[in-house]
């Protein structure tokens, strides 16, 4: 992780902190709402700015997927996403993506590439056993 050039204020280590400490990629909603339940006081305005500041830093990744709220996260590797289609929950893939991806699209597009994102969709553990549960006997579903 890089720190050098950055301005570390308390609001933006512990906005920080709970980004890393987080499995889950939380909204700025939720970060605000872990900050609260650990003792801090701080307007929504100075959590959202303490978001774009560590992300404009790189310390931060913003994610965004489709027209839900931006989620934040720690692992600012180059990785993808899988999102759950019931639940909306979150998990990283830890793969780069192959160089041929980007080697092609620059060549049929004219662009110069330089960054991706990749967001898978599917059903999570949870929701597939949730789906187990109450389906009809003898009926599988998804």
């Amino acid at each position: 992780m890089m720190t050098k050039g950055v301005n570390w204020t308390a609001q933006r280590r512990a906005v920080f902190d709970i980004v890393q400490a987080s499995p889950d990629h939380p909204t700025a909603n939720e970060i605000m709402e872990r900050l609260t339940a650990r003792g801090h006081r701080y307007a929504y305005a100075t959590v959202y700015n303490a978001l774009r500041y560590l992300t404009e830093k790189g310390l931060l990744r913003e994610v965004k997927i489709g027209e839900s709220a931006s989620r934040y996260d720690a692992n600012t590797h180059e990785h993808a996403h899988v999102v759950c289609e019931r639940c909306g929950t979150i998990a990283e893939f830890e793969q780069a993506l192959p160089e041929s991806w980007m080697n092609d699209m620059a060549q049929q597009t004219g662009y110069r590439v330089v960054g991706a994102e990749l967001v898978f969709r599917g059903i999570c553990p949870d929701c597939q056993r949730v789906a187990t549960t109450h389906a009809a006997p003898g009926v599988e579903r998804d």
